[in-house]
This record gives structure tokens, sequence and C-alpha cells, in this order.
């Protein structure tokens, strides 16, 4: 995977949209009154072409047509003095303002207007993607486990409020949505409607089960799978339409107990969920050709367990005897880098 440049200290700025424009519009102003009361005080350097005499107004027309034009000759310094504060003071200055403009238009008409256009392009492909609310350790972990198991990164979509999280998951090849998941339209945006499926660790039980239920009820038929630490939370976050509720604490404590009674069940059992262990616990529909033969005859790997009618049934269960069409079969297959 890449790996993400290191992170620098960042701080929002403060400053509203009013007062970002009207600090350049001061700087601008200036500048222009330093070149103006320059071109004054030296206005002996200076040569009108026209009636030979420079007034204030030929300094401001002046000044005004150097820093934003190279002139039009009308008005010419004649003095080394002028020449030299015209080289070397005027010039950048007309560097500086145009850059300054530059950039204004580029961060307040031009940037959202691409990203605009950028988004809607976006939106446009989106389809059979994966929603991931919240890259914190747990996010950022299984987008990891996702991208390794053959998920291309441009398929999943990566809501955060943190701005460094995202820089993140953006250079995992992620596409990335700085906003608030908890609010309708943000998930509208990222199209959950056409997802293949969800996954939410917002880091705070409410929040998770809030982003559960807006998805829920804008998406009725989509797999949302949700992480919780408290596990009285789990029962709200199934009512809130969780399909899926991990408990990562509770996971730890399984790992924990089992390693009491042998120093390898722990090290299998993460072997088994991981992508990179030698083996993998795999989910998949019985085939045609297996249909009627024990769960114990299957070729791909070790068969573990059976989902009927949404009912789990285990291997030394009487109805893994005879597998039926629609079944659902977990296997313990090898994993083949």
């Amino acid at each position: 995977m890449p790996i993400p440049p290191p992170s620098t200290l960042k701080r929002k700025s403060s400053l509203p949209v009013w007062a970002s424009i009207g600090w350049r519009v001061f700087a601008v102003v200036a500048l222009l009154g330093l070149a103006v009361g320059v071109h004054w005080i030296e206005r002996d350097g200076l040569k009108d072409t026209a009636d030979g005499h420079v007034s204030f107004l030929d300094i401001l027309y002046f000044t005004s047509i150097s820093v934003t034009t190279t002139g039009y000759g009308d008005i010419v310094p004649v003095t080394n003095a002028a020449r030299m504060f015209d080289a070397f003071v005027v010039t950048p200055i007309r560097i500086f303002v145009v850059l300054l403009f530059l950039g204004t238009a580029y961060n307040f008409v031009l940037k959202r207007t691409w990203d605009k256009w950028r988004m809607s392009a976006i939106q446009k492909n989106l389809s059979g993607h994966i929603i991931v609310a919240g890259y914190g350790n747990t996010g950022s972990e299984t987008v990891d486990e996702l991208i390794a198991r053959g998920t291309p990164p441009g398929s999943i979509v990566v809501i955060d409020m943190s701005e460094d999280r995202l820089a993140h998951a953006s250079a995992c090849g992620c596409i990335i949505l700085q906003a608030d998941a908890t609010r309708d339209q943000v998930l509208t945006d990222v199209k959950i409607e056409r997802a293949e499926s969800m996954i939410v660790s917002a880091g705070r039980d409410d929040t998770s089960i809030l982003i559960t239920l807006t998805a829920r009820h804008l998406a009725p038929d989509l797999r949302i799978s949700v992480t919780v630490r408290n596990e009285d939370n789990e029962v709200p976050a199934r009512a809130a339409g969780a399909t899926t509720v991990v408990n990562p604490v509770s996971f730890s404590g399984l790992l924990l107990a089992s390693s009491c009674q042998g120093s390898h069940l722990s090290e299998y059992l993460m072997d088994l969920a991981s992508f990179h262990g030698r083996v993998q616990l795999m989910e998949r529909k019985a085939q045609p050709g297996e249909v009627g033969k024990p769960l114990a005859s299957i070729a791909t790997g070790l068969g573990v367990r059976i989902y009927r009618d949404g009912k789990p049934y285990s291997f030394a269960e009487p109805e893994s005897r005879a597998l039926m069409a629609g079944d659902t079969i977990l296997e313990i297959a090898t994993h083949h880098k």
C-alpha cells in the first residue's frame, strides 16, 4: 500500500469569507498607496508626453496602469531613480497583485466550480461501492483489509470529519468526503442507494447508531456493518437497522480468554480473520453440483457451518448432511498468495 507523506500541523482558518477577501483587497490598496506616494514625491522624475505637466491625477493613472499592465507610454520615467523604482518595486508589486487576484479567483470561484464538477463526475460512476463512515483506527484497518482482499480502492468511499485522516485515505486511492455522515444529504451525495454495503465505525456508539439509522432510512436493503464498544448498545444498533454488529471489546476478550487455554488458539483465530493468514474463513453460496451432498464433501475447503433460511447449523448437525439450494456455506480455505 502507498505510504502517505508525513503529516504537518494544521488548523482551519477562523477567518470568514468576507474577511479573507477583505485582507486581499487591503493588501492591494496598500501597495497601490505606496506606489502612488513614492511616484508623487518623485514626480519630477516622470514625464507626461501630452502636456509636460504631471498632476496628482496623472500619478494615480500612471500608478494604476503600471501595476496592472506594462503601461501605455504616455507617462514615462525619465530619471534613474524613477526607473529603478519602477523596475525593482512596481514590477514586483504588479506580479504580487496578479498572483493575489489569481489566488482569490481560484479559491472562491474556480476551485469550487472544479470541485462541484469533479464530485458530479464521481457520483455519476458510483455504483456497487463500499461506504466507510469513520476513518479512525478501526476504519483505516478495515479499509486496509478490504484492499488486501482485492477490493479496488476506487470503489471505497470514506466519510470523515478529519482532514488528516482523509489525506491518508486518499493516499490509499479511496474516494473521500469531509462531512458529517449522520446527515441525509451527505449519504445521498455518496449515492448510498447504489452502494453494495456500508461499514460504520464512528468511534462513539451513539454516533454510529445514528449513522446506521440514517443509512437504513435511505437504503432499506443495504448491508450495514457497525462497530459498538458497549455491549448494551448491540441491541439498539440492530434495532437501528444494522445487518452485522461487531463489538471489538468482546472479541478482544474472546482472544484473551482463548490464550489462557493455549498459546496458539488466539493466533489461529486471527489467522482465520485476516487476509494475510495462511488460511481464511470464507463465505459463499452452495453450488448446484454440491446440492444434496454433505457439507463435509465440499472440495474447496473445510466446511464448518451452513446458514439455511437465516438459521445457522454446524457441520455436526443433521441439516449439514445434505446441502440445499440457497444454503450459505462457511468454510476454511487455504490462502493462495
